[in-house]
């Protein structure tokens, strides 16, 4: 059977292929205690065992102090956590031209060899969580063409530069958050036309490029939370008006432009959580919510220091239509003026 009729049949990437990943690891832990494995269930050596089924093999490695080499030629799912690594061959992948997950969580690896994925075109996962990377070598996914999901959270960026990403032209999820990011490469997501899920959450980002967004056709998710933003721009949500998951959370802003959310006609969740918000301008929310039409989700304002004065009189009236979607009612108060410190929002609307 080719490497094109497993791909069909196994379909890596999705959520099936997620839970059965946990479920295959289960099983090893279960069979480790017991000291024996099913029959399809067999060491390869003492630091890697192998699934074998009809059609292809999954092979995970436990602390290996090296790379494994003589994998099975039908390996479609890889997975070497948990260890020391450091680097790795760049060969590695040269016997598995079936692979399409490959887990190198929890490692120490501080940089991939340029041509690592080369020899699998199919690969749909990779996931280096909680490595050491700084960098990626240009043209590491030129024929990368299949990939759906590129998770580096965890690691050591300080930016993402262009020629980074070149050639996933099928990543749909992207996960960049708990780096040290501080810069963010002009067009960065230009060519990623499949985006969905976009996370850049818990880095060390101040500002955002004008032109982020311009790109992805259909952005679901964007994870923005627990950076230094000061500022939301007019500009920087706009080309995404079927955007719907939008968490904003955790970071410094004083400021929301006024057409902020202009356009945003599915958003069904907003965290704007724990920010230095006093107030915002009149006609922020109107494409949210009621009257335009019910959020899914609900939105979190709480944590800010509201001015809960005149002009602050659009949002009170806002909150008053949509108060039945709101988190954290209590810890949503005025921090002034004098007269009215500590009261509840929805109090200051005359909805409490």
């Amino acid at each position: 059977m080719s490497c094109q009729n497993r791909g069909q049949q196994q379909r890596p990437g999705g959520l099936n292929s997620r839970l059965s990943r946990i479920l295959f690891r289960l099983l090893l832990c279960v069979a480790s205690a017991q000291g024996s494995f099913p029959s399809s269930l067999t060491p390869r050596s003492e630091e890697c065992l192998t699934y074998q089924s009809v059609n292809s093999s999954s092979v995970v490695c436990f602390s290996p102090a090296t790379f494994p080499s003589l994998l099975p030629n039908d390996t479609t799912l890889l997975a070497v956590e948990f260890s020391n690594l450091t680097q790795l061959p760049a060969e590695a992948l040269r016997g598995v031209p079936c692979l399409r997950e490959l887990h190198l969580s929890s490692n120490r690896l501080e940089e991939l060899p340029a041509k690592l994925l080369a020899p699998v075109p199919g690969l749909k996962v990779l996931d280096l969580t909680h490595n050491a990377v700084t960098q990626l070598p240009p043209g590491l996914f030129r024929g990368s063409a299949a990939l759906d999901t590129l998770v580096l959270r965890q690691n050591r960026l300080e930016t993402v530069r262009v020629s980074w990403l070149r050639g996933l032209k099928a990543l749909s999820f992207l996960d960049l958050s708990a780096n040290r990011l501080r810069s963010l490469g002009p067009g960065l997501l230009a060519h990623l036309t499949g985006l969905r899920h976009l996370h850049l959450g818990d880095n060390q980002l101040e500002v955002l490029p004008p032109d982020l967004l311009r790109g992805p056709l259909d952005l679901e998710r964007l994870h923005l939370e627990g950076n230094r933003l000061q500022v939301l721009e007019e500009d920087l949500l706009s080309p995404q008006p079927g955007l719907r998951y939008l968490f904003l959370g955790n970071n410094w802003l004083t400021t929301v432009a006024a057409g902020a959310f202009r356009g945003l006609r599915r958003l069904d969740l907003l965290d704007l959580s724990n920010n230095q918000l006093s107030t915002v301008p009149r006609g922020l929310w109107a494409p949210l919510g009621k009257p335009a039409r019910d959020m899914l989700h609900g939105f979190d304002l709480s944590g800010n220091p509201w001015v809960c004065d005149g002009d602050l009189e659009d949002l009170c009236r806002w909150l008053a239509a949509n108060s039945h979607m709101m988190f954290f009612l209590n810890e949503t108060r005025c921090a002034g003026p004098e007269a009215l410190k500590g009261q509840t929002l929805l109090a200051v609307a005359g909805v409490q």
